[in-house]
C-alpha cells in the first residue's frame, strides 16, 4: 500500500496543520492535491522535501506552453522505429553477401514495439505504487490540458502508444499527486473537482522566521529581524512583483556569509537588492524612496 502516514513536514519544509491535513487526505483517497497560491510559497517544495523525506522515488513534469498529454504519459517514437526497420533491412542485405559486420539498433528490436515508447512521468509513477508525481504549474498550460489530464488520472489507467501495453493502479496504491499553479488562468471546475485543493496564504512574520530558521539554523536573530522589517516593508509597497519566500531564503543566504553587524549595515542599505527585486520599475522605484530617505527601510515596522 502506498505511504500515507501524516507527514508535517521535515528538517527543511515548514508544512503548516492545514496544508499537512489536505495532503495526507489526497494520499488517502487516491486523489490528486491541488496546490493555489502566489510564486515562492512553498508550493514545488511540498512533494520534492517529501519525498526526499520518505526516501521515495519523484517524477516531475514542469508544465509549459505546449504541454500535451503525450509528453505526460507516453510517446511512440516513429522517428527511431522507422530507422532501426530500415537498419534490420540493410543489416539482411548485408548478410546475403557475406558481410560479417552490422549496424547496430542500441538494442532495441523493431518487432518489439515496446521498445520504442517512451514513457513520460505519469506513466513512469503509475509503474510505482510508492512514488511522488509533481505537476509543476499547471495554469501555464494550453486549456485542453487539465481537461485530457482530467480523463487520464482518474481512470487510473494508460495504454502504451502502439505497443498496447497497460499500465494500472489501484485507488490504493496511487502515487502521491501535487498539482501547482499560480492562479495565470483559471483552471476548469471539473478537473478542480477530481482534486482535493489547498490555497496557501502568504506566511506571516512569525511564521517566516520559522521557516528561515530551518533553512539557515544559527543566523543571528538580529539580522534575521532587520531582514524580515525590510521585507515585509518591500511588500507592503505595491509593488509590480512583491518578493517571495524563496528569495529572502536567498538573500539571507548570501547575508549569513557576512559578519552580523556588518549584515545588518548592508540589509538596511538594501544591498543585494536584486535578490528581492525583480522589475525595473520596482528598482527604480526603490532607488527614488532610498534616495528621499535613506533610513525608511531600516527602521519599518
Amino acid at each position: 500500500m502506498a505511504e500515507t502516514t501524516h507527514w508535517t513536514g521535515s528538517e527543511k519544509y515548514l508544512c503548516d496543520p492545514a496544508l499537512a491535513q489536505a495532503f495526507h487526505m489526497a494520499r488517502v483517497l487516491g486523489m490528486p492535491l491541488l496546490i493555489e497560491g502566489e510564486p515562492g510559497t512553498g508550493k514545488t517544495d511540498l512533494p520534492i522535501h517529501y519525498a526526499n523525506d520518505r526516501r521515495l522515488d519523484l517524477e516531475v513534469y514542469p508544465v509549459g506552453s505546449k504541454s500535451n498529454i503525450e509528453q505526460f504519459v507516453a510517446r511512440f517514437d516513429h522517428v527511431k522505429y522507422l530507422r532501426d526497420s530500415q537498419i534490420e533491412i540493410l543489416n539482411a542485405q548485408r548478410e546475403e553477401k557475406g558481410l560479417g559486420s552490422k549496424l547496430t539498433t542500441g538494442n532495441r528490436n523493431p518487432e518489439i514495439l515496446g521498445d520504442y515508447v517512451i514513457k513520460g512521468p505519469a506513466a513512469i509513477a503509475y509503474s510505482k505504487p510508492h512514488s511522488v508525481l509533481l505537476i509543476d504549474e499547471i495554469d501555464k498550460a494550453p486549456r485542453e490540458f487539465p481537461n485530457d489530464l482530467l480523463y487520464a488520472l482518474s481512470h487510473r489507467k494508460f495504454v502504451m502508444p502502439e505497443s498496447g501495453e497497460i499500465i494500472e493502479i489501484s485507488e490504493e496504491d496511487m502515487p502521491a499527486i501535487v498539482i501547482t499553479s499560480n492562479r495565470e488562468q483559471e483552471l476548469p471546475t471539473a478537473f478542480k473537482g477530481r482534486c482535493i485543493y489547498h490555497y496557501i496564504d502568504f506566511p506571516d512574520k512569525d511564521v517566516m522566521e520559522k521557516i528561515i530558521e530551518k533553512h539557515h539554523p544559527g543566523l543571528d536573530e538580529k539580522v534575521v529581524k532587520v531582514a524580515l522589517d525590510v521585507f515585509y516593508h518591500l511588500r507592503r509597497l505595491g509593488l509590480e512583483r512583491a518578493p517571495t519566500t524563496r528569495e529572502i531564503l536567498n538573500w539571507l543566504k548570501y547575508m549569513s556569509m557576512i559578519a552580523p553587524a556588518e549584515a545588518m549595515k548592508k540589509i538596511k542599505g538594501l544591498d543585494g537588492i536584486g535578490a528581492l527585486i525583480k522589475t525595473q520599475t520596482d528598482m527604480d522605484r526603490i532607488n527614488r524612496m532610498l534616495g528621499a530617505n535613506q533610513a525608511a527601510f531600516g527602521n519599518s515596522n
